[in-house]
């Protein structure tokens, strides 16, 4: 791509820069540290990986977190930042546009099982004027892939920064203009945050991505908007009594899956890639059931014995279809007493669930998202 540096002046080129540079970290970061807390999705392009300041906003945030007792684990497959950012992983990427992260969110929220996201994105597609009428359009659509993928996480979008150039500010105010009337249609559980007004030129280090006092103020204001959302700090392990929910095995990152696709009774439930498709989507009643289909995950026979199939049936109000949903993200029949399990701790596509003895294993543990 040929820039025009007359035009778009050192933003474009800070951009570049972001793009096509290593940017080495102040001290060494380790990847997949975690505290055992909620688990937070930083996703994003430069400014959420830290372009200038390794760990951007995302040190301030984390400091912040800290000193409010919030134990909190972020997560993906990115690592930097210094000693003074407790947890170094991100899903920032460099010089990357909302249809690049488009392409990558499914896998990215399958591996991370992340409760709630922080988005960031669209100043790339400004400053590359790539597409920009339809920039709020794959922002949309970005959205409604997550919301498929991750129905009960809590999503949090921001209106993106600033930028010094007059030409691509203009773009980003007429984008971020479209972006309230975007999150407004996808539920209770997607939610604006404006972080265009929490900095101002004065607070950017090249025209495009913050200094350190600009990515403080952007920490700030994350940490303003989960403070009015408490749920997004507390981890899910229980699905809600009418929520849609996808239930993904941590240790295997597949889903709880029935198999085919199948509706029909004796359809045998496995664990799969999570991919928010229909027959991944579940529904906890009142009555202790989980439903899928508007058919039931049942107990095959009612049976007790280790190895007893786990399958979908057509909803009967029996006991092999009634479960107890435990904090510690067990689902144990009431007949038996015993655990949803996938076979010998697999972790394959296809791997089949059944009954088991409750032993503590991560083969019997399920995580709501």
């Amino acid at each position: 791509m040929r820039w025009n540096l007359g035009r778009l002046g050192a933003a474009a080129l800070g951009l570049v820069l972001a793009a096509g540079m290593a940017v080495s970290t102040t001290a060494p970061a380790q990847a997949a540290e975690s505290n055992g807390g909620v688990r937070v999705m930083p996703l994003g392009d430069s400014i959420t990986d830290g372009f200038n300041v390794p760990g951007g906003y995302r040190i301030n945030l984390w400091q912040r977190m800290a000193a409010a007792g919030q134990t909190v684990d972020f997560v993906g497959s990115g690592v930097n930042g210094p000693a003074s950012l407790g947890d170094h992983d991100h899903e920032g990427h460099s010089g990357w546009r909302i249809d690049q992260l488009d392409a990558n969110i499914v896998g990215w929220l399958a591996s991370s099982n992340p409760r709630t996201v922080l988005l960031h994105i669209g100043t790339n597609d400004m400053n590359q004027n790539y597409d920009i009428a339809n920039a709020p359009a794959r922002l949309s659509a970005l959205i409604d892939k997550i919301r498929a993928n991750a129905p009960q996480v809590e999503l949090f979008v921001a209106q993106i920064t600033p930028e010094t150039d007059a030409t691509l500010e203009s773009r980003v105010q007429a984008f971020n203009a479209a972006v309230p009337g975007i999150v407004s249609q996808k539920g209770a559980k997607t939610h604006l945050v404006d972080m265009h007004s929490a900095i101002t030129t004065a607070d950017l280090a090249d025209g495009v991505h913050p200094n350190a006092a600009g990515y403080d103020k952007m920490g700030a204001r994350w940490f303003s908007a989960l403070q009015a959302v408490p749920g997004s700090l507390t981890t899910v392990a229980v699905p809600p009594v009418g929520g849609d929910v996808v239930l993904s095995n941590p240790q295997s990152t597949r889903c709880l899956d029935a198999d085919g696709a199948g509706t029909a009774d004796g359809t045998q439930i496995q664990i799969w890639d999570c991919l928010g498709v229909v027959n991944q989507r579940w529904t906890r009643t009142a009555a202790g059931e989980l439903r899928s289909y508007g058919r039931c995950l049942d107990v095959n026979a009612n049976g007790t014995a280790n190895g007893t199939k786990i399958q979908l049936w057509t909803c009967n109000s029996t006991t092999a279809q009634k479960f107890a949903f435990n904090a510690d993200g067990t689902i144990v029949g009431v007949t038996s007493g015993k655990c949803v399990d996938v076979t010998s701790s697999g972790t394959t596509n296809g791997t089949r669930v059944q009954l088991y003895e409750c032993n503590n294993t991560g083969a019997q543990r399920w995580s709501v998202r």
